[in-house]
């Protein structure tokens, strides 16, 4: 009986290890990182580009596509199946998220360091100020076309609607299809308010304005790269890549077009070979 139970914990250890081993490595041995993105242009572009990076530095990289809630939600997680997110609007847009999980996270750097959000118009669009839009909703149809309900800046537009008393509803949908109704409306000069952030290669793209807050709804944010806790235990070495990752913004709309260009992972391969002693610096000890 004692060799049979001897047994048994033998077993489950080897059980243990192999499940551990299977969540930190690939088939193929290497070790695995694995980043949370949202479907937004910048979080795209910063997670292929590490993506590229970390392989060329002999990491299996995984990506997967899912809501900011619920990457916020996956990270905190004490067994969590993720790693990182590039993408953190900190400290303002997503101060809901922060939170819910801040005490579950780990700061590690910034992506970018000049975020910006609010309400924007073509340059043609003749009014300057949130406060002119009520006076001329019927150009604007009555509406604002914004993103989906789980980002910030969708909740900080509910809140603009209500601080402004704005007679114009905020349409869901997402930041593709935000854009197009942009490019539509460019077509004719017809007028639109979207909702807008930077970075984002709108910007790069389009002539455009934000229109002034004085009630100082949209707040200025950076990009926070966030991780589980225990990550830089685990991986120090990709922790020091991201504590170092940062793009300006001519950087990031360069590769936003590159990735426009030639797709998401072939994108990020062009730019970094054309920027690679700096990207390799920031995985240089």
């Amino acid at each position: 009986m004692m060799k049979f139970r001897n047994l048994i914990s033998f077993a489950l250890i080897i059980g243990l290890v192999a499940s551990f081993t299977a969540c930190t490595n690939s088939g193929d041995g290497k070790e695995k990182v694995s980043i949370l993105y949202p479907n937004w242009v910048e979080a795209v572009a910063y997670s292929y580009l590490s993506k590229v990076v970390l392989e060329e530095k002999g990491y299996n990289v995984e990506l997967t596509n899912l809501e900011p809630g619920l990457i916020y939600g996956e990270l905190s997680k004490e067994n969590s199946k993720g790693d990182v997110f590039l993408d953190a609007w900190l400290p303002n847009t997503h101060a809901d998220y922060w939170a819910d999980y801040g005490d579950k996270l780990v700061k590690l750097g910034e992506s970018f360091s000049e975020g910006t959000t609010g309400l924007v118009v073509p340059s043609y669009v003749t009014i300057n100020s949130i406060e002119e839009l009520n006076a001329n909703k019927d150009k604007f149809g009555s509406e604002i076309i914004g993103i989906g309900s789980g980002a910030g800046i969708h909740r900080d537009t509910e809140r603009a609607i209500e601080a402004y008393g704005l007679e114009l509803d905020q349409i869901t949908s997402s930041g593709p299809a935000m854009v197009a109704s942009l490019q539509r409306a460019e077509r004719n000069e017809d007028w639109i308010v979207i909702t807008g952030w930077k970075p984002h290669f709108k910007w790069a793209n389009h002539d455009l304005k934000y229109l002034e807050d004085p009630k100082g709804i949209y707040p200025m944010d950076v990009c926070v790269i966030l991780s589980r806790r225990g990550f830089e235990e685990d991986m120090p070495k990709v922790a020091d890549f991201f504590k170092k990752f940062n793009l300006t913004e001519d950087e990031l709309y360069e590769l936003m077009a590159s990735i426009d260009d030639n797709g998401n992972e072939q994108g990020a391969r062009i730019w970094y070979e054309a920027n690679k002693e700096m990207v390799d610096g920031w995985y240089e000890n």
